[in-house]
């Protein structure tokens, strides 16, 4: 039973910075390609970053290039989004996804539950 469990949401002021960690079980890890997605109220769900199998390569969304980096250790079958200078935008439920390949992170093979991340201004 392939299981991704999300932790490290929480409240946090406007400026301040949240680390998710994703950690994967029942799955080959170094074989997928790793996600993070995210849903504000009343929005639908959007893509916020993606990293390849290996963690050589990387994607992100125009909203959070150059200010959100997503990491992985394979060894800790552990994905993380590090999220420094947060603003109220950034308010939303954040998912961590397994997809085969990092082309293919727009239909993932596997969702986790999420968790809350809330920015107060």
């Amino acid at each position: 039973q392939v299981q991704l469990v999300e932790s490290g949401g929480g409240l946090v002021q406007a400026g301040g910075s949240l680390r998710l960690s994703c950690a994967a079980s029942g799955l080959s890890f170094s074989s997928y390609a790793m996600g993070w997605f995210r849903q504000a109220p009343g929005k639908e769900r959007e893509f916020v970053a993606g990293i390849s199998r290996s963690g050589y390569g990387s994607r992100y969304s125009d909203s959070v290039k150059g200010r959100f980096t997503i990491s992985r250790d394979n060894a800790k079958n552990t994905v993380y989004l590090q999220m420094p200078s947060l603003n109220s935008g950034d308010t939303a439920v954040y998912y961590c996804a397994a997809a085969g390949l990092i082309g293919t992170m727009t239909s993932p093979d596997y969702w986790g539950q999420g968790t809350q991340v809330t920015v107060s201004s």
